[in-house]
């Protein structure tokens, strides 16, 4: 039984982590790609919501799409969605990239639903939590494909040979890995809806994804600059808030598996939101490069099981499970691109601190709503 189980979650785990591997790879680049392009920040901009728009709209729709032919096939297919990992360095100007970015957002929105779908299907085969650590996989891929990207341009090396080798190094590397999926007969399609009926439970469960994805988005996209600004500190040292966020968040998700099984789900959530409004708080508070550095890091380590616990209760009904993690991964999504500049509108009123600061408030909110992810609580769904 155990190796039964053990070939299917390396697998479903290996494309976690290719995921992240190649889709970071291409966000790594993006300065020598809008170099090369010869683009302003604003035709960057626009060029950029190609990838959102793309995700938004493959999320709901790879959720129907699972539930009619199953998550497994769609995994299986992960060397072509991957493939998109190399369109934006084939870009000429400004509409080609915005053509490739909305490639990659929604081949990355198949992916993500339907390896979450087929994680959730092997945890329940298994009968053993592997959830969040599947997601810390898809963080260490992340993690890598970021390293590697820098590696690339300290090395002068062009996006486009770099992207063509991660890409077709993550494409052999999924092959191989769907070989130890469990068949599609072990998965047979639902016969229910192919969207998610709307309710109560998924509404909260989707505000909780909202609230904990436009967090993380918050520090991607601001902590470099709260530490730069707000600090005074040394410019090598702004990027640190955000390694140290990523790196507690990984390792973090490593351990929420067996936590949650002794906790419970919703106590988690609630303990991890708590703890993460603390740590940016902290950040926030102290103001200094050391103690914003920590205070990012603290929140990393609270948000770690937050956004893949939400999607567990959302999902882990195999009746329901494509459409539901559809929905609420793409209400998550929406905070994730919708946060960071409604972030920085506040901060022209309120200042950076006190925009960041409004962050806390909604980590709250997802604190109080997380009696929703208990067992109980799908009854009331």
């Amino acid at each position: 039984m155990f190796r039964q189980f053990l070939r299917p979650r390396a697998a479903v785990t290996a494309v976690f982590f290719l995921n992240g591997l190649v889709f970071s790879s291409w966000y790594s680049r993006l300065p020598d790609i809008q170099d090369r392009l010869d683009l302003g920040t604003g035709e960057l901009g626009l060029a950029l919501l190609g990838a959102p728009v793309g995700l938004l709209i493959a999320q709901p729709l790879t959720g129907a799409l699972a539930a009619t032919v199953g998550p497994r096939r769609l995994v299986a297919a992960a060397p072509i969605w991957l493939a998109a990992g190399v369109a934006p360095a084939l870009a000429v100007d400004a509409p080609t990239l915005a053509l490739g970015t909305l490639a990659v957002g929604a081949a990355n929105g198949v992916l993500d639903v339907a390896m979450n779908v087929e994680g959730l299907a092997v945890e329940r085969a298994g009968h053993k939590r592997i959830f969040n650590s599947l997601h810390a996989a898809f963080s260490f891929g992340a993690l890598a494909g970021a390293a590697i990207g820098g590696l690339a341009a300290s090395a002068e090396l062009d996006p486009l040979p770099h992207l063509a080798i991660v890409v077709t190094f993550g494409a052999a590397a999924a092959t191989l890995a769907s070989r130890g999926l469990p068949p599609a007969a072990a998965e047979p399609p639902t016969a229910g809806s192919r969207f998610a009926r709307p309710s109560r439970r998924l509404a909260a469960l989707g505000v909780v994804a909202f609230c904990a994805l436009l967090a993380e988005g918050a520090v991607f996209d601001w902590s470099g600059i709260f530490i730069r600004r707000e600090t005074d500190a040394a410019v090598g040292l702004a990027p640190a808030g955000l390694a140290a966020f990523n790196l507690a968040m990984g390792f973090g998700r490593l351990s929420a598996d067996h936590i949650s099984e002794q906790l419970g789900s919703a106590q988690l959530v609630r303990a991890g939101a708590l703890i993460a409004a603390a740590g940016l708080g902290a950040a926030l508070l102290l103001a200094t490069p050391a103690g914003a550095v920590a205070g990012f890091a603290v929140m990393g380590l609270g948000l770690a099981a937050v956004f893949p616990l939400a999607l567990r209760a959302a999902g882990y009904d195999p009746a329901t499970a494509g459409p539901s993690v559809a929905a609420v991964s793409s209400v998550g999504y929406a905070g994730l691109l919708t946060g960071p500049p409604a972030i920085g509108l506040l901060a022209e009123v309120l200042g950076l601190g006190g925009a960041l600061a409004c962050v806390c408030g909604l980590l709250a909110l997802a604190a109080a709503l997380a009696g929703n992810l208990s067992t109980h609580a799908r009854g009331a769904a």
